[in-house]
């Protein structure tokens, strides 16, 4: 019986593959809830507030991703925000208000925002599915839209195992 070799027709194939994780931005990604200035967490009292914030150590943030929030009910002004954003920008690389997952998603906007899609024109493309790191659902929808106009196809998931999602007509 004579043995075929063994060809991978997805590697000779023009598909490619766009995978969202290697454009994981790397580093630290910290949070500050806002609620350790407040009275009792709910109350804002300016004075105090912006003298804890002087007091408080920016430097630990240095070349950090960082969110800042509430975690209690507290109607908080926007200035506050502001403040702090004033006190850490020297040390974050961006802050953002909202979570952890709100800020790996403006990091993914910004990302994308920025990658050349030209050599994706008239190819079919598969968004790869499987991430080890934690890539925002919202980062797969992004990469959807940038890609629809250069994409002859989109699909997602693995090459053996691909959903097809847009064709161009």
């Amino acid at each position: 019986m004579e043995e075929k070799e063994i060809v991978n027709r997805v590697a000779n194939s023009v598909l490619q593959v766009f995978d969202l994780e290697e454009y994981y931005p790397e580093g630290a990604r910290n949070t500050i809830d806002i609620a350790q200035w407040l009275l009792e967490g709910f109350v804002l009292r300016e004075k105090e507030f912006r003298a804890a914030l002087k007091e408080h150590n920016w430097e630990q943030y240095n070349g950090q991703y960082v969110a800042l929030h509430c975690s209690t009910d507290a109607i908080v002004p926007a200035w506050a925000y502001i403040l702090i954003t004033v006190h850490l920008q020297p040390y974050a690389k961006k802050i953002v208000q909202g979570s952890t997952a709100q800020l790996n998603t403006l990091l993914y906007q910004d990302i994308l925002s920025g990658i050349d899609y030209t050599p994706y024109t008239g190819k079919p493309v598969i968004i790869k599915g499987c991430a080890h790191k934690p890539v925002p659902e919202e980062a797969y929808v992004l990469a959807a839209q940038k890609l629809l106009p250069f994409a002859k196809s989109i699909m997602f998931g693995e090459a053996c195992s691909a959903v097809p999602l847009y064709k161009k007509k």
